[in-house]
């Protein structure tokens, strides 16, 4: 699931983040993830994988590490099944 979230996420034109240094767990504002950028992950990652984040999930939490988001990617998409 990260691996695939990982190569979504380095296609979008508006996250510039050096993925080549990021691990799974590193803070992804840490490294340059802005807010703006954060909206852009949230409808790639709903477009691709056809879910919805819910209010409750937009959370500088759930999008501050790659290994965050592949949590909340499989919950989605689990309750979606």
């Amino acid at each position: 699931m990260i691996d695939r979230i990982r190569a979504l996420l380095e296609q979008q034109p508006m996250i510039s983040l050096d993925f080549n240094t990021i691990t799974d767990d590193t803070n992804l504002y840490d490294a340059g993830l802005t807010s703006f950028a954060t909206v852009q992950v949230m409808l790639a990652l709903e477009e691709e994988f056809n879910i919805e984040f819910p209010e409750a999930m937009l959370t500088r939490r759930t999008f501050s590490s790659l290994s965050n988001v592949a949590d909340a990617v499989s919950r989605l998409t689990q309750q979606a099944a």
